[in-house]
């Protein structure tokens, strides 16, 4: 399958023009893993929990874009919720991201409002964000339309302003982190679930290599001309997860996120602690490694052996989840109980 991919992307290189918008339309099948080419159970109309789930539209003057929210039955009306925004991958919807990963049911035991934007199919035809657009990575595109969609919603419901997260998977994962970069007044930390790291890419072609190879040439440097235009930002707590045999966006994305991490929050003041999880009967083998500025956890990087592309412990009758624990789902509402925006 790597011998594959790799001499698809040599074709994809040398290809002309006529050949490469062809390129960009294979980019959706490509990122399926072997474990997740099944088709998805049919998108519900509501998530499985007791809370309110509404479906509905954004409209600004540049950008519309649909979206669900679930609202948890166990917060009184008119209490401040903290909230999570989740962002799908791609070849998937709001909707069967949200039965996958189990979201709406881990947060209404915690109390969380969940915010659920989809990717339009007329903006790419297998919903992918696009997180390798140098415009999105500097806070236009897709970002800038995500970040507005919050700001309503923070407007609509009670929410409680110190508890703002974001997260999501591959693709996703990508646009949450650009999301977050950008809008450090807003979201109090990131979830990244099998993501590629920032700053690089910018175009389909470089999407692809980023996804297998990272960007060591641009990692370091990409965060940098963030904090450049941002002086005095404050730090971004940060937790990722990936599986030690993702094919699609492989685990050298994660090192060097863990590094753009590390300079984001300030590196100099930090110290680290390494804990092993053996497998259980239900649960893969898996590491955490737990980075400290002082008293605040600021870096959670969870590695879980035999992990392909797709959310650890979530429904696999969806694409891209995988049975097998650890649950992503939980230690993402874990690591974020922890963090707070002052």
């Amino acid at each position: 399958m790597v011998k594959k991919r790799a001499t698809l992307l040599g074709a994809m290189l040398r290809a002309g023009k006529q050949q490469r918008r062809s390129a960009a339309r294979l980019i959706g099948a490509l990122v399926a893993s072997p474990s997740s080419r099944k088709k998805a159970a049919a998108s519900p109309r509501t998530a499985a929990a007791p809370g309110r789930w509404l479906s509905l539209h954004f409209s600004s003057l540049t950008a519309r874009m649909r979206y669900w929210l679930y609202l948890p039955a166990s917060v009184p009306p008119g209490a401040a919720m903290p909230l999570l925004v989740m962002l799908h991958g791609c070849e998937q919807t709001a909707t069967s991201f949200a039965e996958g990963t189990r979201m709406n049911t881990l947060a209404e035991k915690a109390g969380y409002a969940v915010l659920y934007p989809q990717q339009s199919a007329t903006a790419h035809p297998q919903r992918c964000w696009k997180w390798y657009d140098r415009a999105t990575q500097q806070g236009g595109g897709d970002a800038a339309t995500i970040a507005a969609l919050v700001r309503a919603v923070l407007l609509a419901y009670p929410i409680d302003r110190s508890r703002i997260y974001i997260a999501g998977i591959s693709a996703g994962a990508a646009m949450a982190h650009i999301v977050a970069l950008h809008h450090p007044d807003v979201f109090a930390a990131v979830g990244l679930h099998s993501g590629p790291v920032f700053g690089a890419g910018h175009s389909t072609i470089g999407a692809l290599g980023v996804m297998q190879h990272g960007a060591a040439s641009r990692s370091e440097a990409a965060i940098a001309e963030v904090l450049a235009g941002q002086p005095g930002r404050l730090a971004l707590p940060t937790i990722v997860i990936h599986g030690e045999d993702d094919a699609v966006v492989r685990p050298v994305n994660q090192m060097q996120l863990a590094g753009q991490a590390m300079h984001l929050n300030g590196s100099a003041t930090q110290t680290e602690k390494l804990t092993a999880k053996l497998a259980t009967t239900r649960t893969r083998a898996y590491q955490v490694r737990d980075v400290l500025r002082g008293r605040q956890l600021v870096l959670r990087l969870v590695r879980i052996a035999g992990l392909q592309h797709a959310w650890s412990g979530g429904d696999p009758r969806y694409k891209f989840n995988a049975a097998p624990g650890p649950d992503a789902g939980k230690m993402m509402l874990a690591f974020f109980a922890r963090q707070r925006l002052i």
